[in-house]
């Protein structure tokens, strides 16, 4: 018994690092829907002023419109992709935990979740920084003109 409690101990020590990483990707979920709030929020704005106007300065608000679109389906993959992240470290102190109280051998798929789990973080920040890279440009473009 003194040795299940003592595995279960160990178990508890290892999943603190995996909690603080799903502390993380939840503050990373914050800022990323702060960010799809925003694109939403201009994505209003530019159509009330195109239902206002037309000529050139209506052509312009739709190549914004279909900018933001671009946006916001970005940030959308990247939440996707950061909850998927979150949802796999779930999995990583379930099975950790499962392991230990069921005294069966899980490293090897707890190893795998953990990978799938950090591909998927990556993936969400590398949309992450497409869409930052996307709204910038944009701007940087538009000031040119």
């Amino acid at each position: 018994m003194e040795t299940h409690i003592a595995d279960i101990t160990r178990v508890i020590q290892l999943a603190v690092a995996p909690v603080f990483l799903l502390t993380a990707i939840g503050t990373f979920i914050t800022a990323l829907n702060n960010r799809l709030g925003r694109a939403v929020d201009r994505r209003r704005i530019v159509q009330e002023r195109l239902h206002e106007t037309s000529g050139d300065s209506g052509a312009e608000m739709r190549a914004e419109l279909g900018q933001i679109q671009q946006r916001t389906h970005l940030i959308y993959l990247a939440i996707l992709a950061a909850v998927t992240a979150a949802l796999l470290v779930c999995l990583v102190v379930a099975s950790a935990f499962l392991g230990a109280l069921l005294t069966v051998e899980l490293s090897k798929l707890v190893a795998v979740l953990f990978v799938l789990a950090m591909c998927a973080l990556i993936v969400s920040l590398g949309l992450f920084l497409r869409e930052i890279f996307l709204a910038v440009s944009f701007g940087r473009f538009r000031s040119q003109r």
